[in-house]
């Protein structure tokens, strides 16, 4: 690999530090191992990309993604792992994504709705986790039914279950979990939209976007993300295709 050049350090890692923001609210991304610390397909993204880098690494957890994304003007983290999003456009830099995840809906499993979309109709409401990629996607696409804000995606599903509202909308392997558990709900089989989940660093640090950006599609070309995810229980996920 070339020599890395000191603006991508100073942006990526000033004072020798790499401070990565994990999202514990996407367990498809990350999850808590049984001693609590972080694992997962984004947390090995991040312990690469410090190795690489030889520097330190810090990471900071969150439990929603539009908290990370709100922790950004604080200048808290220096890269993080988002899903790309017009809104997020705006302040942040992606790479190309890594991984393709779905969203769609948690129902009854005794509802009429059979597919992502029936559930766009005057009347209804759907649970989302605020700030969430779905709840951003939702609220620009849905024409009649109205969004129910959760604090979290885990907490959607709380929501929808405790208020008796139509569905809960969020990333499909969780919620397939969730049906599994209880024999009431049922996953619908359509996506209302895919999610496409990058590494990001604040718009502002060119040299940082390109570097992630080529760093993203190196790791995915090598297998690191497919072995990444299998090892943390997630191989049924798909790895997102080179750019």
């Amino acid at each position: 690999m070339s020599v890395i050049s000191q603006a991508v350090i100073d942006q990526l890692a000033p004072q020798g530090l790499l401070r990565a923001a994990i999202n514990f609210g996407n367990p498809v991304l990350a999850q808590k191992a049984g001693d609590g610390s972080p694992q997962g397909v984004s947390v090995a993204l991040a312990r690469a990309l410090a190795e690489e880098l030889g520097v330190r690494l810090e990471m900071i957890t969150f439990d929603a993604a539009g908290k990370v994304f709100a922790a950004l003007e604080e200048g808290v983290w220096n890269v993080a792992f988002l899903a790309i999003e017009p809104v997020r456009e705006e302040q942040i830099a992606f790479s190309e994504p890594y991984v393709i995840i779905e969203g769609t809906y948690l129902v009854a499993a005794d509802s009429p709705y059979r597919q992502v979309e029936d559930l766009d109709r005057p009347g209804l409401r759907l649970a989302v986790g605020k700030g969430a990629a779905y709840d951003l996607f939702l609220s620009r696409t849905l024409e009649h039914a109205q969004l129910e804000r959760a604090p979290t995606s885990a907490g959607a599903v709380d929501l929808y279950v405790e208020q008796g509202l139509d569905a809960a909308a969020g990333v499909r392997q969780p919620l397939e979990q969730v049906a599994a558990r209880n024999p009431r709900y049922r996953v619908l089989d359509g996506a209302f939209t895919s999610i496409r989940q990058a590494m990001a660093v604040p718009r502002r640090c060119e040299a940082a976007a390109a570097y992630v950006r080529d760093f993203i599609e190196r790791k995915k070309a090598e297998g690191f993300v497919h072995a990444a995810l299998a090892a943390s229980g997630q191989a049924d996920v798909t790895v997102a295709p080179s750019a």
